[in-house]
């Protein structure tokens, strides 16, 4: 039996293009180790930079088609893993303790389900593997404490931290946990940009792969702080099809850009409406805007999420989609938007400010 030599099998494995990475996984260095047998036993390791628990059978099945038109392969055992590190923030700001990277889901304008993109994002997230939480940074109209259904106040230990509420194994904050739901927030712009750095640094985080900061809609005071102050590994940009929503859009993505945020993606919300009744598909909103858009300003489409009535339902009943039907076909359209979101963040570069020593200068 002629044995299957190392450079055979590097280059079977080239022939799978990643759908989330959009290469091969030998091109992405997902390749971590090849071990070659004389009875023609070939073991490979591959490590993700995201997570992708539900992916992984997948993409093992896909690899071994790959290496069994190989001649002499005997057997093929091939483990995957996850392994999800910090990445480069603007200039000038390191990443927080506790939290290897912050992303932002913003959109230029309201009703276009942001907040809702967001707890399923950080949930599909979680669900694909990753320690997630999420920062509700609405402070004029928290949301998330009713999409998580959690309405305890917070702890804290010290009388200067918080403890974050833990709802559906994400950690979660938000200034919704700490006042009454239908006390109106009567704050001028410093003190909103205030409250939302204190909740964010003053939050005992405890060892996140990805933070998620819901965004208010708009390019003003609070998403200004965020660019300034908050480390933010990248962006996700949610629109509706319509053009109107598509160019408030594009004022949101321009933002991050002058920024120096990198725009992970568009995400296009309510994209088609399925009857309940009798299945009939429409493009209500438009058809193909966020896609488009996509192209015309080089960021990756993440995908496209139905108009559908279940998921305002169970977001308003403080179960939302990815935790209330996890084996759904939505469900697993919010699990292939994170996939893709973790994934393309995995190609940036990588931030090694925790590995340099901090210098102090003292005079004698």
């Amino acid at each position: 039996m002629t044995a299957v030599s190392r450079t055979d099998v590097e280059n079977a494995l080239k022939g799978y293009i990643d759908p989330y990475l959009e290469q091969d996984l030998a091109t992405a260095k997902c390749i971590k180790q090849i071990q070659t047998r004389d009875d023609g036993q070939i073991e490979i390791n591959v490590e993700l930079g995201f997570p992708a628990a539900g992916y992984q059978d997948t993409l093992i099945a896909a690899l071994r088609g790959q290496l069994a038109i190989l001649p002499g392969v005997s057997e093929v055992t091939i483990h995957v893993n996850s392994k999800i590190i910090a990445h480069e923030v603007q200039k000038g700001l390191k990443p927080l303790p506790e939290v290897r990277n912050i992303i932002a889901v913003a959109s230029g304008k309201g009703g276009v389900g942001k907040s809702t993109t967001a707890v399923n994002l950080a949930l599909a997230l979680s669900a694909e593997g990753a320690r997630v939480g999420l920062l509700d940074a609405d402070i004029y109209g928290p949301s998330q404490p009713r999409m998580l259904g959690a309405n305890q106040q917070p702890e804290s230990p010290d009388g200067k931290s918080l403890l974050p509420i833990v709802s559906y194994n994400i950690q979660s904050m938000s200034i919704g946990y700490l006042i009454e739901e239908e006390t109106p927030m009567v704050w001028r712009g410093p003190m909103v940009t205030q409250a939302l750095e204190q909740l964010l640094r003053d939050t005992r985080w405890n060892d996140l792969d990805y933070l998620v900061i819901d965004l208010p809609p708009g390019t003003g005071d609070t998403q200004l702080t965020l660019s300034q102050k908050v480390p933010v590994s990248g962006a996700v940009i949610v629109t509706t099809p319509q053009d109107i929503a598509l160019l408030d859009a594009r004022k949101g993505l321009k933002m991050f850009e002058k920024v120096e945020i990198p725009v992970l993606g568009i995400v296009e919300n309510m994209s088609i409406h399925i009857c309940s009744k009798c299945g009939h598909e429409e493009n209500i909103f438009g058809e193909g805007g966020g896609k488009r858009m996509a192209e015309q300003y080089n960021v990756p489409f993440l995908g496209a999420l139905p108009l559908d009535i279940r998921i305002r339902e169970e977001t308003d009943n403080g179960r939302p989609t990815v935790v209330a039907e996890p084996a759904s076909r939505i469900a697993e359209l919010y699990r292939d938007v994170a996939r893709r979101t973790a994934a393309r963040l995995s190609q940036q570069a990588r931030n090694y400010s925790h590995k340099f020593p901090n210098i102090v200068i003292q005079s004698t």
